[in-house]
């Protein structure tokens, strides 16, 4: 079982705005994979599904960014993932990388996310897989909070969908041939 976590915030408020990159890729995981993520469970909307031949859960937690590994933790003790390195995949925003980069990582920092420091803090760990989506703007930030909870731009919006199905083709390629293949060719 793998369990692939979209960080984000919860409400229609939220939906559309940089900081629920995560969100926006687990749908269209969702959708690729004809997934229903709407079955509530550890503070989180989840569906069960068979991606490129692995089971897999897809999760949403509805906990708010900060507070997201609280939803994490429960998910991985519910369903007793024994290798959470492997098993664990989160997918975030990363206001540090250029706008549409995709890097992946088996394990590291929480590089001052709080939605990935709220999950290292929760599970005592940070050996687990994370696919980072930048969304670094052009100009310097006077305001980054503000920022990542806007709505993306329209010129970033025309981009998004391009950049939603590497990102999906990124979390396929490590469920079919792990971790540093899938670096190799999307890093």
């Amino acid at each position: 079982m793998h369990l692939i976590v979209g960080l984000g915030n919860p409400g229609s408020e939220y939906e559309r705005t940089r900081h629920n990159v995560g969100f926006l890729l687990v749908d269209k995981l969702a959708v690729d994979a004809n997934v229903m993520v709407k079955r509530r469970e550890c503070r989180s909307l989840v569906g069960s599904g068979v991606i490129e031949g692995q089971r897999s859960k897809l999760v949403k937690p509805q906990t708010f960014m900060n507070l997201s590994g609280e939803a994490v933790a429960c998910l991985i003790a519910k369903d007793e993932l024994a290798e959470v390195g492997k098993s664990l995949i989160v997918i975030s925003d990363d206001l540090a990388l250029p706008f549409g980069t995709i890097r992946l990582r088996a394990r590291g920092s929480a590089g001052g996310h709080n939605g990935l420091k709220s999950i290292i803090a929760a599970l005592g760990t940070n050996e687990f897989i994370r696919l980072r989506i930048g969304i670094q703007p052009v100009h310097p930030l006077s305001d980054a909070k503000k920022f990542v909870l806007d709505e993306f731009a329209a010129v970033e919006r025309r981009a998004l969908k391009e950049i939603l199905e590497r990102g999906a083709d990124a979390v396929r390629l490590v469920l079919r041939d792990g971790i540093a293949k899938a670096m190799s060719l999307y890093n």
